[in-house]
């Protein structure tokens, strides 16, 4: 058995409900945790789901290539003074193609991180070598990212150990908006042009700052078992990132593959500038970069709405297991786009954190199959499909502002934590005095 197969067994551990006292998510509803067990996940899963082809997966990577080189073609060729004379026309047919070849690159990105998870082929080699080459074509650091993207799948929802979108606690955000943490539930309405900017700030660059200093991630660098995290931390000069190989991201044994990661970036940054030499840096802004910003949008846009939403809960030490944290993404709807162009990996993600290695194209399956034995702890939200989804961005930013315990939790209750946030928005807030002890109810 593997090593993550029997974490995974020991982790789940049912414990009573009685420990838990009343938890009630950010809408107001009663909130359970989860019963069930991985093994009656996986068992529910057909057998033939788990099988990959790696002859599948290439030729979807065709798909995807040849919508990209045709897109190119057609905009190259026909998007100019000579068939379209006005240059407003002109500019708006480009915006257009950076929107679709971000939609077509996105999808190869989807590609890439299976193969990080192995759910490309049977192969290792294959599955790595080809998610090296399309992740640094798309200036993703394939091994390092790989490795900090499977410590958050073992350790989804974990309060202190999370590596995607962690949500502030209550004292962090306070910290943030210079304020007391028992003075939250005295602040006013935050204004919308502030979620605005702040929403527009993390789809403009939330992933380069991810991949940069370590944001949304786990700031416990100081525990990393071979103290490669003393005196490290997030942020600008923090010494956490996914391309120093003493990143405490990463253990000694994958300083190679750091390296690697680092090779590849390096080889796509000699290839635009040689293309740039040749038909200059605006063509590599208009062909490349724009595209490469639509990616950057798509994938931080379809991480947040995976594991932010006012249904969701977040675990500490104590009450957190794998199933539990598994539990706590949700699945959303965006139409052909979501399901064809970007492979499923918006609609399916529930059952692609409880087995990472099954292949999108059995994603569909494999989710009905799982929800019986999830129950009400399968959490999706499809209302209104695409248009829903990009709503969600905005709602949740108003809605998810940090994390808390639950009036009403008891026992392990306390270390179960749900979203709450200044707008008036769901359940209130906990109302605590001075010493940030007693609650006053």
């Amino acid at each position: 058995m593997s090593t993550d197969k029997v974490l995974e067994s020991v982790l789940d551990q049912d414990i009573p409900d009685p420990y838990y006292g009343n938890l009630v998510d950010t809408y107001g509803n009663e909130f359970k945790v989860p019963d069930y067990t991985i093994k009656q996940i996986r068992d529910a899963i057909p057998p033939h789901c788990f099988k990959r082809s790696a002859l599948r997966g290439f030729a979807y990577i065709a798909r995807d290539m040849l919508l990209l080189a045709s897109t190119f073609y057609v905009f190259h060729n026909y998007a100019t003074s000579e068939y379209v004379r006005s240059s407003r026309l002109r500019f708006c047919l480009w915006i257009l193609y950076g929107f679709l070849q971000g939609l077509f690159a996105t999808g190869l990105w989807v590609i890439a991180h299976e193969c990080g998870h192995q759910a490309f082929s049977s192969s290792k080699t294959l599955n790595d070598s080809t998610g090296w080459v399309l992740h640094s074509a798309l200036f993703v650091p394939y091994f390092s990212w790989k490795i900090s993207h499977g410590k958050h799948h073992k350790s989804t929802a974990h309060m202190e150990r999370d590596m995607v979108f962690l949500p502030k606690t209550r004292e962090v955000y306070a910290s943030r908006v210079r304020r007391k943490v028992y003075e939250l539930t005295e602040l006013t309405e935050e204004a919308p042009l502030m979620t605005a900017l702040v929403l527009f700030g993390r789809q403009l660059i939330g992933w380069p700052l991810y991949l940069l200093q370590n944001n949304t991630g786990h700031n416990n660098h100081e525990r990393q078992s071979e103290g490669r995290g003393v005196g490290k931390h997030n942020g600008p000069a923090g010494g956490v990132n996914h391309f120093s190989t003493s990143s405490p991201l990463f253990e000694a044994k994958d300083a190679k593959y750091i390296a690697l990661s680092d090779l590849g970036l390096g080889l796509m940054v000699i290839l635009l500038y040689e293309i740039a030499q040749v038909f200059g840096w605006y063509n590599i802004l208009t062909w490349y970069f724009i595209p490469y910003m639509w990616v950057n949008h798509w994938l931080v846009a379809i991480t947040y709405l995976q594991h932010t939403d006012p249904s969701i809960a977040h675990y500490g030490v104590k009450s957190w297991n794998f199933t539990r944290g598994a539990a706590a993404t949700i699945d959303r709807e965006f139409g052909f786009i979501g399901r064809s162009l970007f492979h499923g990996i918006i609609e399916t993600h529930v059952l692609h954190h409880y087995v990472s290695t099954i292949p999108f194209y059995h994603a569909d399956e494999a989710t009905e199959a799982i929800k019986p034995v999830m129950g009400r702890h399968y959490l999706s939200d499809t209302k209104d499909g695409p248009a829903g989804f990009l709503k969600s961005l905005w709602t949740n930013a108003r809605w998810c502002q940090w994390v808390e315990e639950s009036r009403g939790a008891e026992g392990l209750g306390k270390d179960v934590f749900f979203y709450r946030n200044r707008n008036n928005l769901g359940v209130a807030p906990l109302k605590l005095d001075k010493m940030w002890g007693p609650k006053v109810l």
